[in-house]
């Protein structure tokens, strides 16, 4: 039987599935009008094969939103240049209200950017927009695009967006020092889970992730301090279960898990809110 997820960036098509599920909500929290026609059918198999594929689409959603918050937050801010590092099938350039002078570089692998630039080539971005094919892995050219992409820029922000957590430890910490390295970068935007989060996502998705060669791994205990080492410290963490309660996006029967949490201890408590989020990691003095 064929694997629906056959390399890490069949990942992107998954994901554009849940923006498309919530673009066509009569009540949604973000729009992304080429959400549906990214996933493509193989996007849609991605979520059926998956277990409870459809039903746990909204941590994938108030991820989106979030981040969708940040970034407006830093383009206020000032930041010029906004850095996707592995963008998969990301269409903010295209779909938020962003400056026409701001810079957006997407950095992925050659497959995935040609698929969006053929998939959008009718539709013109917002902003200035430039696509550069570079493997991540490669230390070399990662460093070497991360300093093309931030040339010339002020106030640069790096995203890694659904990228670390299949990254192992020590690659983490390379793309930590070396984010860091670039004079301009002011900010470095993700998501990041918990060892917590981890083993439940193992038990559930994590099957389907490893036979397609996409396997969950990144997690740290100590959570935002690991990135300290690396110069970096937290500014801003948000967390994905109290923004989906907020947002009125969270699974079911949230309200009795958010119930029984009051009952636990306040340490257990302050865990759980950090059991999944998004960062916002700025370099340290």
């Amino acid at each position: 039987m064929r694997h629906v997820i056959t390399h890490v960036s069949d990942t992107a098509r998954w994901v554009a599935i849940y923006r498309a599920m919530e673009s066509e909500r009569p009540d949604a929290i973000f729009r992304d009008p080429y959400a549906r026609s990214l996933g493509g059918p193989e996007g849609e198999a991605i979520v059926k094969a998956m277990p409870r594929g459809a039903m746990m689409a909204w941590p994938m959603i108030v991820r989106t939103a979030l981040l969708d918050d940040a970034i407006a937050r830093a383009v206020r801010e000032g930041a010029d240049r906004i850095v996707n590092l592995a963008a998969g099938l990301d269409t903010r350039p295209w779909r938020m209200t962003l400056p026409p002078s701001l810079r957006w570089v997407d950095v992925d692998l050659p497959p995935i950017l040609a698929y969006k630039a053929e998939k959008l080539a009718s539709h013109a971005p917002v902003c200035a927009y430039e696509a550069i094919a570079a493997d991540l892995t490669d230390a070399d050219a990662r460093r070497a695009t991360l300093a093309r992409a931030t040339t010339g820029a002020r106030r640069t922000v790096v995203i890694t967006e659904g990228l670390l957590v299949y990254l192992e430890d020590a690659q983490v910490a390379d793309l930590a020092r070396d984010i860091a390295a670039q004079p301009s970068v002011g900010e470095w935007l993700s998501d990041l889970a918990s060892p917590r989060l981890l083993k439940m996502m193992k038990r559930s998705w994590g099957p389907k992730l490893a036979q397609g060669n996409a396997p969950f791994k990144f997690a740290p205990p100590n959570g935002t301090a690991f990135f300290e080492t690396f110069g970096w410290k937290e500014r801003d963490y948000w967390s994905i279960w109290e923004a989906a309660i907020r947002l009125g996006r969270g699974m079911p029967l949230m309200w009795l898990w958010t119930f029984l949490g009051r009952l636990q201890s306040r340490k257990r408590r302050e865990a759980s809110k950090r059991m999944s989020g998004v960062i916002a990691l700025v370099p340290a003095p």
